[in-house]
């Protein structure tokens, strides 16, 4: 891995207003990477803006509501507007679902809510954004993924975070020879609004093991999951 190869770049993290898109955010300042935030309002953004004016790289903000077409194009346009090339695009946003005692008691809708932000709009913005990394001849692109099982209570979230790996190994063919790299992230079972209090490692540990995908050489397989546990800091 070689971190001098971020200077300059720009990445895309969604939901980085709080959280493991919070941290990555960081991360990636902390190698030169100029930033563009999402959260769903840019007040939201403030805390984060805040967090990276110590690093001395160029940070944007957009907003919007992933989740439908209209949303999801909307914050496509606002990164677009920005006129700066988004050379890593960082896929962290993503939404949980209701516990239910029974898989068979979830309700369609919540299924239909969940896939259309952890998996469609994962999909638009690859769409929109892949393809100019490929003209460009380099890219990163990192889909934040789970490793949720035997839970069936949860199935909505695992399911789709299952399609979410599929999609990025079909995406890593797609980009074999390209120059753009793509695969997931397991950031592990983190204290965060939807892992909860009760989780097992705080939302710290994610680094530095969030930005092995991103500084990978550009010789590196794509399609792969990487564990941000396997080279957490120690906790305080």
């Amino acid at each position: 891995m070689n971190p001098k190869k971020l200077h300059g770049k720009w990445a895309l993290v969604t939901g980085s207003s709080r959280g493991i898109g919070q941290q990555v955010a960081i991360g990636l300042a902390e190698e030169g990477c100029n930033i563009i935030l999402h959260g769903r309002t840019l007040e939201h953004c403030a805390g984060t803006l805040g967090l990276l004016k110590e690093y001395g790289v160029d940070v944007r903000a957009v907003a919007g509501e992933l989740g439908t077409p209209t949303g999801d194009q909307s914050v496509i346009d606002a990164v677009l507007a920005e006129q700066v090339p988004v050379d890593i695009l960082y896929n962290n946003a993503a939404v949980g679902s209701d516990w239910k005692d029974s898989a068979f008691d979830i309700p369609l809708e919540n299924w239909e809510w969940v896939f259309n932000i952890n998996l469609f709009a994962v999909i638009r913005l690859c769409n929109a954004f892949t393809p100019l990394m490929v003209t460009r001849g380099w890219g990163r692109i990192v889909n934040v993924s789970s490793g949720i099982k035997d839970q069936p209570q949860l199935a909505p979230y695992s399911v789709s975070k299952a399609a979410v790996d599929k999609y990025t190994q079909d995406l890593a063919t797609e980009l074999k020879g390209t120059g753009v790299i793509i695969n997931t992230l397991d950031p592990g079972w983190l204290k965060t609004d939807l892992g909860g209090e009760q989780a097992d490692h705080e939302v710290e540990t994610v680094l530095p093991g969030a930005l092995v995908p991103v500084l990978l050489d550009d010789q590196a397989e794509s399609g792969r999951m990487y564990a941000a546990q396997d080279f957490r800091r120690l906790e305080k």
